[in-house]
């Protein structure tokens, strides 16, 4: 798998050899398996079960799709809250929340059981580090005319993350993507190899020169570069999506909604600081 937040799990990871994961029934369950078989009940106490209301998703406290959504939508509205006061009060603090937003996120990505309150303190700090870093990017497509006007590249690049999410989940809904081990490796080896091509860029930009983007992300070859990570991040959401709905199917506890919701905001996070960077470099050429 990709996304370590899904990868890294014994929920949501897909079966190895030699590897069994065990959930453990909600209390509901328990009460309804293997009763009937240890004591002798009699009829009319079967009678009455069979003719109780079916357990619900809720009753069984099985992870849902609505417990996905819900949890995502809040923790993209307090990013968006976040990032939105950053930029207007204080976006010289973007550094800072990239810092505790990448401790945080590899704290979450490797903790074997969600917890809601460092998941929410990680979009807080991430909240800081995109609104920090819009204004950084917005800043350098200002004009040198008296007006001094910006284009509005940040708007634009969330608009784009939003339609490529909506399009990777039509894609995976309809079938026409799926995802297979031959797509899982392609992923996972033109990852490791986009890291490495970033750390490079990274080192090599506090020797070389560069309009702020690193000397291997200037001009065209950025442009290119930044294509391809968009394709990444895109084939990441739907194996999100994959991970997601094989945890619904297997009836994960409600409680991995929250690492679900965690996993989905991470590649969004990276999704859109691509596109961003693409209409920066776009904008200074």
């Amino acid at each position: 798998m990709s996304n370590p937040v899904f990868s890294n799990s014994a929920i949501f990871g897909e079966p190895r050899r030699g590897r069994t994961t065990t959930i453990q029934p909600s209390p509901y369950q328990a009460a309804g398996t293997g009763t009937a078989a240890s004591a002798g009940m009699d009829a009319a106490s079967l009678e009455q079960m069979y003719g109780a209301p079916t357990a619900t998703t809720r009753d069984t406290m099985r992870m849902t799709y609505d417990d996905v959504i819900i949890k995502t939508a809040g923790l993209l509205a307090l990013l968006v809250a976040v990032a939105a006061v950053t930029w207007y009060v204080a976006p010289g603090l973007f550094f800072v929340g990239m810092i505790v937003g990448l401790v945080l996120g590899l704290i979450n990505a490797f903790k074997k059981e969600p917890s809601p309150v460092l998941i929410v303190a990680y979009t807080i700090a991430q909240g800081v580090f995109l609104g920090g870093i819009s204004y950084l990017f917005q800043n350098l497509t200002v004009d040198g005319t008296a007006t001094g006007t910006a284009e509005p590249i940040v708007l634009q690049a969330v608009l784009a993350t939003f339609a490529t999410f909506g399009a990777a989940l039509a894609l995976y809904a309809s079938g026409k993507v799926r995802v297979t081990p031959k797509f899982t490796r392609f992923l996972m080896i033109s990852m490791v190899g986009y890291l490495l091509f970033s750390l490079l860029n990274f080192g090599l930009s506090f020797f070389v020169a560069s309009a702020g983007f690193g000397p291997l992300r200037n001009g065209w070859i950025g442009i290119a570069v930044g294509l391809f990570a968009v394709g990444l991040a895109t084939m990441s959401l739907i194996v999100d999506f994959d991970s997601i709905k094989r945890g619904v199917q297997q009836g994960v506890p409600v409680r991995y909604a929250w690492s679900a919701a965690f996993g989905l905001i991470v590649t969004l996070v990276w999704l859109y600081l691509e596109i961003l960077r693409i209409l920066a470099i776009l904008r200074n050429d």
